[in-house]
């Protein structure tokens, strides 16, 4: 705000107000600052260790203090027991079981086997040390041969038979390519799995002595995409009979899509199960972040959704067979964003009494997870832990609404908090219930990772296909499937899957694991 000294009140009480309103201002600018210098130089953990000394800014007058009679009047925060938390053994991990090994005996010379005695030496034990060793990918051309057969003796006669037999060619995922199953499923573990563009990988098939462009390799997945998408509509299914699913969404950007700029962002949206023992991940392309996108989502759907604070999510109260379950950890972040950009030597403040608050709460959940107690106990274990903390939470955050600056981060972490209450503390009717969205935030990630190295998708039916892909492949690291493996067996039979029924015993939540074991053992043995 610039003011000229004519244009300042002669009214005293006037003119304290505008040196009040500068002075938040400028606080708030400093503020967003320290925010951006800390998001381009400052680590991102949400980590906070109060003991390790004070690091919460003090703005003047008074908005991240409380006032005197607030601190005379505070009460000591509550006590929470936690159970003590086991440590992971440290040290060098075994090689896994399941890597095929070869023995080498490594032996003294025969002659130093005989004693000077004249005695021959006898083995008493032995030593072994495991090491890797890594063979590299190899690339080979399937040749197939069908001879034709024809009888010399029925030439030219009348016969209704054949005069040539051939046996039928064998079945292709795309046909007239040369894609295998075992090629389509390394090009899908590596984009959507370990986030190689194709470009790359298009100049690591070019030293294999292979031209594989990276236009052939989009198109390929698009059609495989395509015949995948059966899996899709079971998915949805999987989802609709769940009582309790995440969701979040994410950018992602498409150059060519009619009626559209190149600029313009699309998203991708992710639904997952919340807490069934086979977890079901969806992505979702869509050209909008608007709520009549999640409106279609979760249409059919009826139970908990937990989602963040977007307004997007807001028609959820609209259905009066969903409930909505906010996300503590976005609170949780809006408060540290508070502390970190305070600086080492500040004083605690009122962002670190909330921190601390949710970090106990965070302690409860823990304490839960390490008892590996039943759904009931969780239950109960936050009502008699959980629910004071939180009632007593509410309590401060509209005591110390009114002892900071609205703009502040500490006041926007406060606002944010109180609008989002009633879908904070929903996670107490039922022990299945999480705290946060995390498990959604989890699930979009590796797209996330993905979309910086390849950055964005070419066409809409790319991007679509890139959504099914994803679906599949994190569905299946979900259900502790290893994904090359799992899309291996599953595009082996894919030419034989019609309906989508016969998709069924091939889901990832559902497949026989012994089907994709003789497969890798098969091939391993090679």
């Amino acid at each position: 705000m610039k003011l000229a000294i004519a244009q300042l009140p002669d009214d005293p009480k006037l003119l304290k107000e505008v040196i009040v309103e500068i002075s938040n201002e400028t606080s708030v600018l400093k503020e967003q600052i320290a925010l951006l210098k800390q998001m381009l130089f400052g680590h991102k953990s949400e980590k906070h260790h109060p003991d390790s000394g004070p690091s919460q800014l003090e703005f003047s007058f008074g908005e991240e203090s409380e006032s005197h009679h607030q601190l005379e009047n505070q009460q000591p925060e509550p006590e929470v027991e936690i159970a003590a938390h086991k440590r992971r053994k440290r040290g060098r991990k075994l090689l896994s079981d399941s890597l095929p090994r070869e023995e080498r005996i490594i032996d003294i010379p025969k002659e130093d086997k005989l004693c000077e005695c004249g005695s021959q030496k006898v083995v008493i034990g032995r030593e072994t040390s495991e090491h890797l060793e890594y063979i590299p990918a190899k690339c080979k051309v399937i040749v197939n041969i069908r001879p034709k057969y024809a009888c010399r003796n029925c030439e030219g006669s009348e016969s209704n038979k054949p005069a040539v037999m051939i046996a039928p060619p064998p079945a292709q995922i795309i046909p007239k390519s040369f894609a295998t199953a075992s090629l389509l499923a390394y090009l899908i573990t590596s984009k959507y799995v370990d986030s190689l563009p194709f470009y790359r990988l298009s100049n690591m098939f070019l030293r294999h002595g292979v031209q594989l462009s990276r236009a052939t390799m989009c198109n390929w997945v698009i059609k495989v995409a395509t015949l995948l998408k059966p899996m899709i509509e079971l998915f949805i299914d999987e989802l609709n009979r769940s009582s309790y699913i995440h969701a979040d969404e994410t950018p992602f950007q498409v150059l060519k899509e009619v009626g559209r700029k190149a600029t313009q962002k699309s998203y991708v949206w992710v639904i997952k199960t919340g807490s069934e023992p086979h977890p079901t991940i969806l992505f979702n392309y869509s050209t909008s972040r608007a709520g009549k996108i999640a409106q279609q989502l979760f249409e059919n759907f009826t139970g908990y959704i937990q989602t963040d604070g977007y307004s997007g999510y807001n028609v959820i109260k609209k259905n009066k067979n969903q409930t909505q379950l906010g996300c503590m950890a976005h609170v949780r972040r809006k408060f540290h964003a508070s502390i970190k950009v305070a600086g080492e030597n500040a004083k605690p403040g009122i962002a670190h009494k909330a921190f601390d608050i949710i970090k106990n709460l965070y302690k409860i959940e823990a304490e839960a997870s390490d008892k590996k107690l039943s759904y009931n106990k969780i239950k109960e274990l936050r009502k008699a832990k959980a629910q004071p903390l939180l009632l007593e939470f509410k309590k401060k955050l509209l005591r110390w609404k009114s002892a900071v600056v609205p703009g502040s981060n500490t006041g926007k972490a406060i606002k944010y908090a109180l609008s989002e209450w009633d879908k904070l503390t929903v996670y107490l009717e039922d022990g299945r219930l999480k705290i946060d969205n995390n498990s959604a935030e989890n699930a979009i990630r590796p797209f996330a990772v993905g979309r910086k190295n390849w950055m964005f998708s070419d066409t809409a039916e790319g991007a679509a296909a890139t959504a099914t892909i994803f679906s599949i492949v994190e569905t299946a690291k979900a259900n502790d499937l290893e994904p090359f493996w799992y899309m291996y067996a599953l595009l082996i039979k894919l030419p034989e899957l019609k309906t989508k029924e016969d998709f069924i015993p091939y889901l990832p939540q559902k497949i026989d694991r012994e089907i994709i074991e003789t497969l890798r053992n098969k091939h391993q043995s090679r």
